[in-house]
């Protein structure tokens, strides 16, 4: 078994490309070893600023042997009446490198069995490894020097090696070598004997390749250089991938910035160091500290300069962010709603002063149907989009809500209304909290309603490369939000009240309610079986989505298929019969009273569990009503009856699930 090693060096690569080459060369490399069908036990992707590198481990020493038969002329052809190869005979049999006792005949065809020769592991690398990885593809490519190939950044080594011999490659204008690089300030000319050694080689020039390690790496330091002032560090995913990899070989620096910046907004002091410096903000006893961490790509131990120049820039930041504050703080944040009406929220559907008050009237009926006070929740929805005015948001937009939040707090505003300011942007993203507060969680649902209605009614419906606005987002926030808070809400009437507020008017009330539906499903499928998300669907799930979701649990663990067949049989048997108006005059069969009896007997609770045992009860009783009885009487009268018994039935079946989709 061999090994083989692939490194590209290049200049520093953009830190959001560097994920997605990492998932190419891993799905590129796995692809061409399957196609040739190549054996190998694993594949490892590194990747660092300056360099991607593959190791493919257990390769075979070359490609298998093949088989293969080969269909050549007609057998009147290819033989005279002799039985002798004719001209197409011989061309067939020489350009195939066979002779006659070669060939034989099958289907009135010469055919024959050749074996194609395996071809040796480095000379397939050699031919098909620089075209695997000049199809990486990323945002911004572009042609280097006087090459016409493109790339993120340009090329600046290579290093290609199977076991303990260099593979020689090109690509682009670069010849491979056995040479690596280390860190900038450590050596440079790094030989690569083997690609075992490849790792350590590398950390021993100061270069962690292994992009995890790296992570934990950057985590571990981190917390211990907290520590040492008794704090904790503040990262996010985002963060910790971006420091990721925009380092080599990382080393904390600690760093501080003057108290004062500390009576801003909490949440703008942490977004200039995480979101747009990459440092970690430090808390000590829950409460954010002036001191933080920078991750340098640093080998030094002289760190004064670093920290100046990095208090340098923090400062200028925080000092744009204290004058804002200061600014937009003269005046009540209830003064910054009028300025809305400059504000697009998008082509044809008006400002974000309209859209406020469609969230006004929207969150007031929402609040008035599931019994709540409506006045902080009709302040909430008045003031939760006036930060987007303010110099502070326009600054940071990341912390629209967060701003509006305080300066709510600063303006006097009730808790609540504080809360709910903040609280109706949430969930952020997918695995982020849900609003807590009723306000926010109000106001929320009436705002994400509003913004799928509008972009629908505008014709911008998502495709599978857009999502205006953000609207599968949206619809997933409304979702979660409801479920979370257990609310009972019929999202379905808010989507028609939403749509009639809208200033442009289009019947598109079935597309986002199905929509919605269809968004809800791909978000419970993680948790529930599919065929029963669907088959529940059927009866409008955005009425009462708790409910529905109750309905999900106990068809998943239906196992009676006596019932699913007698409930198809019923379905298949009405078709769009819809009349349910029983009559015992026209019954002929003592069955037939009896599953009338039965069948109304059955309450529909929504306690389904118990709904599903007295459905599973009529089991014995239908199937007996369709061994004796001839649904399709001669009798027109009796007929009828039997199909309204069978709708009635029908109905019965259908307040848990659609079973035709079970």
């Amino acid at each position: 078994m061999s090994i083989y090693l692939l490194e590209v060096g290049t200049e520093e690569l953009p830190y959001k490309f560097i994920p997605q080459a990492i998932e190419q060369l891993n799905s590129g490399f796995t692809s061409f070893l399957n196609d040739n069908k190549v054996k190998f036990t694993d594949i490892k992707v590194y990747a660092t600023p300056r360099r991607l590198a593959v190791i493919i481990d257990g390769l075979d020493d070359k490609t298998a042997d093949e088989e293969k038969i080969i269909k050549g002329p007609i057998k009147n052809v290819a033989f005279d009446d002799n039985g002798n190869l004719t001209k197409a005979g011989e061309g067939f049999a020489r350009k195939n490198n066979l002779t006659k006792d070669d060939l034989y005949i099958e289907d009135n065809y010469v055919h024959a069995k050749i074996i194609i020769k395996g071809m040796s592991i480095a000379e397939l690398l050699k031919e098909n490894v620089p075209s695997i990885f000049m199809k990486l593809q990323g945002a911004h490519f572009m042609r280097w020097g006087y090459n016409d190939e493109k790339f993120s950044r340009p090329i600046k080594w290579i290093v290609s090696i199977l076991d303990n011999q260099e593979v020689k490659i090109k690509i682009i204008d670069k010849e491979s070598s056995i040479y690596s690089r280390g860190h900038r300030f450590s050596e440079q000319n790094v030989e690569i004997s083997n690609p075992n050694n490849y790792v350590e080689a590398l950390r021993k020039a100061h270069v962690i390749v292994d992009q995890n390690e790296r992570k934990e790496l950057i985590v571990k330091r981190a917390k211990e250089t907290a520590a040492e002032i008794d704090a904790e560090p503040y990262y996010t995913d985002d963060l910790l991938e971006e420091v990721t990899f925009i380092t080599e070989y990382p080393v904390p620096a600690l760093c501080e910035f003057d108290p004062r910046y500390l009576d801003i907004p909490e949440e703008v002091t942490v977004t200039v160091m995480a979101s747009h410096q990459r440092y970690f903000a430090l808390y000590k006893n829950s409460k954010l500290t002036n001191k933080f961490i920078t991750m340098t790509n640093y080998l030094g131990s002289e760190f004064e300069n670093i920290k100046a120049g990095n208090l340098r820039v923090i400062k200028a930041r925080l000092d744009d962010a204290v004058f804002f504050f200061n600014e937009d703080t003269k005046k009540p944040l209830i003064n910054f709603v009028e300025s809305l009406k400059g504000v697009t929220f998008q082509k044809g559907m008006g400002s974000m002063y309209d859209k406020t008050q469609r969230l006004m009237t929207l969150s007031n009926a929402i609040a008035k149907d599931l019994g709540i006070d409506s006045k902080d929740v009709e302040r909430t929805a008045n003031l939760c989009k006036a930060d987007l005015t303010t110099n502070l948001v326009f600054e940071f937009t990341e912390l629209q809500g967060f701003i509006g939040a305080d300066y709510a707090r600063v303006s006097g505003e009730n808790e609540k209304v504080v809360q709910g300011i903040k609280e109706h942007y949430f969930p952020l993203n997918a695995e982020s909290e849900t609003a807590k507060g009723i306000e926010g969680q109000i106001v929320g649902i009436a705002d994400k309603i509003d913004t799928v209605c509008a972009v629908f009614a505008a014709g911008k419906k998502p495709t599978g490369s857009s999502d205006p606005l953000g609207v599968r987002r949206a619809a997933l926030g409304v979702i979660k939000t409801i479920l979370d808070a257990n609310l009972k809400i019929d999202i379905d009437k808010y989507i028609k009240e939403a749509l009639k507020l809208l200033p442009v008017k289009r019947d598109c009330a079935d597309e986002v309610n199905d929509f919605f539906v269809q968004r809800m499903i791909i978000f419970l499928s993680e948790k529930y079986k599919k065929n029963a998300l669907e088959a529940c669907s059927a009866k409008n799930p955005l009425k009462d989505v708790a409910d529905y979701v109750e309905r999900v649990k106990t068809v998943q663990t239906m196992n009676s298929q006596t019932l699913i067949e007698n409930a198809n049989r019923v379905i298949r048997i009405l078709k769009d019969e819809a009349n349910s108006n029983v009559s015992e005059t026209y019954f002929k069969e003592e069955i037939e009273k009896i599953l009338y009896k039965e069948v109304i007997a059955i309450t529909e609770t929504n306690d389904y569990k118990k709904y599903l045992a007295s459905l599973e009860a009529l089991n014995p009783t239908v199937t007996k009503f369709f061994e004796d009885v001839l649904v399709m009487d001669k009798d027109e009268n009796v007929k009828k009856n039997r199909f309204a018994l069978l709708t009635l039935l029908k109905n019965k079946y259908e307040h848990l699930t659609d079973f035709s989709k079970v």
